[in-house]
C-alpha cells in the first residue's frame, strides 16, 4: 500500500494554497496512492505562531465544511483515503483538527489536538481547545489509521494508545522548525513509537519561511520495526511516498512480545507519581 505525505509552503493565500494541495493530490493519484496525508494547517500560514486574535480566531472553520467538502469529493472520485489538518471551529470552541475520509468520501471521525502547548512561535492555547476524543483509530478502505497531532506525539501514553486501538499507521500532521530540535531526535522518538507499538508512522512537516517561524519540512516514515523507510528534504515543497506492509506488523518485537507482556494490573502504582 502506497502512502504520500504532501509536504508544501503556505503563503497567505488560503485559496492559493488549496489549490497547490489539490494538484499535490492529483499528482500523488497518478503515482498510485492509497493514503494522502497532509501536514498541520496545511493551507493556511501557521496561525499560532502569532498571539491569537479575533481576526485570527475567525479564520476557523467547520468540519464537515467548505475544506472536507473538496476532499471528500476527491477521495469519492478517486478511491484515496485522506487525512487533512484544518484549524476547526465547533459552536464557540476552536480546535486543531484532523478529520480523516475515507476512500468512499465520507467523514469517518475527526482527531482533535489532545495536548495544547504554549511558547514563543506555537502560542496554541489561545487558538485551541484540548481534544476530546473518545476514538482516534479510524477503520479505512487501506487499513485501521490513527492520528497524532504535532505535540501529541511526544507523550508515550498517547502513542501507546493508539496501538491498543489497533492502528496500524500513525499519521502526525506537525509544523516543526528549523533548529526547533537537535538533530535527529525527532526522528528517533517515531522510530521509538514505532518499534514499541508495532506501527508505521508517518509524519508530514510544514516547510517554508513565515513571518515568524521558518519550518523545515523533512517530513519521513517509519516502519514497525524503528527503520526510516522514506525522508523528504530540508525546505523544498515535495511528495514522498512510502511503500507500507501492514502484513509485517504480526511480526514486530511488538506485537510478538511487549503488547502481550503488558502489565496493566501493575501500573496503577505509577499514579503515586502524579
Amino acid at each position: 500500500m502506497k502512502i504520500a505525505l504532501i509536504q508544501q509552503h503556505a503563503t497567505k493565500s488560503y485559496e492559493e494554497n488549496l489549490r497547490r494541495g489539490i494538484k499535490a493530490f492529483h499528482q500523488a493519484v497518478n503515482e498510485g496512492a492509497e493514503l494522502v496525508a497532509y501536514a498541520e494547517l496545511a493551507f493556511s500560514q501557521f496561525l499560532p505562531q502569532v498571539p491569537a486574535t479575533p481576526e485570527s480566531l475567525a479564520r476557523a472553520e467547520p468540519i464537515p465544511g467548505p475544506t472536507t467538502d473538496e476532499f471528500s469529493a476527491l477521495a469519492k472520485k478517486y478511491g484515496i483515503v485522506v487525512v487533512l489538518n484544518l484549524f476547526e471551529r465547533d459552536g464557540e470552541r476552536t480546535y486543531d483538527a484532523s478529520p480523516v475520509i475515507d476512500a468512499d468520501g465520507k467523514i469517518l471521525g475527526v482527531t482533535r489536538m489532545v495536548h495544547i502547548m504554549d511558547g514563543l512561535g506555537f502560542y496554541e492555547k489561545g487558538y485551541y481547545n484540548p481534544g476530546d476524543n473518545e476514538n482516534f483509530v479510524y477503520e479505512t478502505r487501506i487499513g485501521r489509521v490513527g492520528v497524532a497531532i504535532c505535540y501529541d506525539r511526544h507523550f508515550p501514553e498517547y502513542m501507546r494508545s493508539l496501538t491498543l486501538r489497533g492502528a496500524e499507521i500513525v499519521i502526525v500532521p506537525q509544523a516543526g522548525a528549523v533548529g526547533e530540535w537537535p538533530e535527529g531526535i525527532f526522528e528517533a522518538e517515531l522510530q521509538v513509537a514505532a518499534f514499541q507499538n508495532g506501527y508505521y508512522a508517518a509524519l508530514v512537516n510544514r516547510v517554508g519561511k513565515e513571518d515568524v517561524l521558518h519550518f523545515a519540512g523533512e517530513s519521513f516514515v517509519v516502519d514497525p520495526y524503528g527503520r526510516i523507510i522514506a525522508q523528504a528534504p530540508q525546505g523544498k515543497d515535495f511528495i514522498l511516498y512510502a511503500d507500507c506492509d501492514f502484513k509485517e506488523i504480526s511480526k514486530t518485537t511488538a506485537k510478538k512480545f511487549f503488547i502481550p507482556d503488558r502489565r496493566p494490573d501493575f501500573y496503577h502504582v505509577f499514579n503515586l507519581l502524579d
